[in-house]
């Protein structure tokens, strides 16, 4: 959340369910197969069990997930895991109350922890608690984060900080993925799964001897994967964006309220695919890229 606050938007600027599924399902006969829902926050929508349901059932969907930031999950956590969701990406930065409370912006850190628990009581498959690591902030905190991997079946990712519009982004505030493991390798035999060498996965994911859980690292900053990122994201207002760092090609809230047919909403897809740069470019140039904080992004 920026220290300023944010402008809300009214909710008939927002895609509403039936929008939303109909994107999904002309997505889906494009070949998209997972669906993810993201923040902002997706648990304050009060049609999300019947959003994941709607969604599951589109042919060729295989996966619906989510990412929460932990406040308000826990008390959804059935509903969803009985409508249909099948993963679950908790966002949490520190295990310490006050530096949680500084970083977030308010004191939920229990919260949190109680969604991580309900997601593991629910049977999620796969549960992954997301670490944005900044230097100077919770650096220090690694090596906790990964003992969660020790007796919980918990995918722990440790992030590059990455630069948004009010994050008070600084490129001395980077802990790169080298760095990253080098500190954990000096505790922990860390093992290359094999899935990790796929092209296009954005995280390299690694197991540790005895324990349940296993850990990843997301090298966004130091270690770009945009020539083989294949992901699209469909703004909780109805935007495309084909890369989330720069601003939105499309804006399909607009065609569906006119009435556009799903040939010319695959045709603006599609437009939109062809125009994703090849990359980003150096990190302190993203910021003036940048149009949104990542909380306004969502979809």
């Amino acid at each position: 959340m920026p220290a300023e606050g944010l402008k809300w938007k009214k909710p008939e600027h927002l895609l509403n369910i039936d929008e939303i599924v109909r994107v999904a399902r002309v997505m889906a006969d494009m070949g998209v197969r997972k669906i993810r829902l993201t923040g902002g926050e997706p648990t304050t929508r009060g049609d999300l069990a019947e959003l994941v349901s709607r969604l599951i059932e589109i042919q060729g969907i295989n996966t619906v997930s989510l990412t929460s930031n932990g406040v308000l999950f826990a008390k959804y956590a059935q509903a969803l895991k009985q409508a249909g969701l099948t993963g679950v990406n908790i966002s949490l930065d520190s295990l310490n109350r006050e530096t949680f409370r500084k970083i977030a912006r308010r004191d939920a850190l229990n919260q949190v922890l109680e969604s991580i628990e309900a997601s593991l009581q629910n049977n999620f498959e796969p549960v992954k608690i997301n670490m944005v690591v900044m230097a100077g902030v919770n650096e220090h905190e690694m090596l906790d984060f990964v003992e969660l991997a020790r007796s919980k079946p918990v995918n722990v990712r440790f992030i590059e900080y990455m630069p948004f519009k009010g994050n008070q982004w600084d490129p001395t505030g980077v802990v790169s993925y080298a760095v990253m493991r080098e500190r954990i390798e000096e505790r922990y035999d860390l093992h290359a799964m094999p899935e990790t060498f796929i092209t296009n996965r954005v995280a390299e994911d690694f197991v540790i001897p005895g324990f349940r859980g296993k850990i990843s690292f997301i090298a966004s900053m130091s270690r770009s994967f945009c020539a083989t990122c294949s992901r699209l994201r469909l703004t909780a207002d109805g935007a495309l964006k084909a890369c989330l760092f720069f601003p939105a090609q499309a804006q399909l809230r607009d065609l569906l309220r006119m009435g556009a047919t799903d040939a010319q909403i695959k045709d603006v897809i599609s437009q939109s695919i062809l125009a994703k740069p090849e990359g980003h470019p150096d990190p302190t140039e993203l910021i003036a890229l940048n149009d949104l904080s990542m909380i306004e992004i969502g979809g």
